[in-house]
């Protein structure tokens, strides 16, 4: 049974010659001590329950800020891993801009080196063929002189005679023409 408050303000005892029924005061002392007792239980029960939630409510507090904590660090490591990244990223394009260049330039180069060879290539091609012109016209010559030469001179049987490879004719007991004559 719960007793309040009030109950124990409207409570009225039997009365006797000699002042109140003693079993009735007790019994309601009785009661308010198991209500107290009960109080008493239940009063403990919630101040250890309200110690558990501050405890877990601490608990709590404290998993949050070292939530917290953690969120801060990662934002920074990631901020740091970004910043890295994009340090890497631009070391590695400029060192692929100068590898370009460089190849670039060793192709200009080598470009310039090839014009060289193929002009140097045409030059000697021309002084070889002026040169091989000049020897054809040079033997032309010598060829129109010996034909004169020939028409003139007196030795007009010289052109109908075998020349040494032909027909064996070198092994003749005649001789050679320089030697007949």
């Amino acid at each position: 049974m719960n007793i309040t408050p009030i109950d124990i303000q409207q409570q009225q005892f039997k009365t006797r010659p000699l002042g109140y029924d003693k079993a009735g005061v007790d019994r309601f002392l009785e009661l308010i001590a198991d209500e107290l007792e009960r109080l008493h239980k239940e009063r403990q029960e919630l101040r250890e329950e309200l110690s558990r939630s501050r405890a877990a409510v601490e608990e709590m507090r404290e998993r949050e800020a070292t939530m917290k904590e953690t969120l801060v660090t990662t934002q920074k490591m990631t901020d740091e891993l970004k910043a890295n990244a994009r340090r890497e990223s631009e070391i590695i394009i400029a060192d692929a801009q100068l590898r370009a260049e460089r190849i670039v330039r060793d192709a200009d180069e080598r470009r310039i080196q090839l014009i060289g060879e193929i002009q140097e290539i045409k030059r000697q091609k021309i002084s070889f063929e002026s040169s091989l012109r000049a020897l054809v016209e040079s033997h032309m010559r010598m060829l129109d002189l010996e034909v004169l030469q020939v028409e003139k001179g007196s030795d007009a049987n010289l052109l109908e005679e075998p020349l040494p490879f032909e027909d064996g004719s070198a092994d003749d007991d005649e001789g050679s023409p320089a030697e007949r004559e």
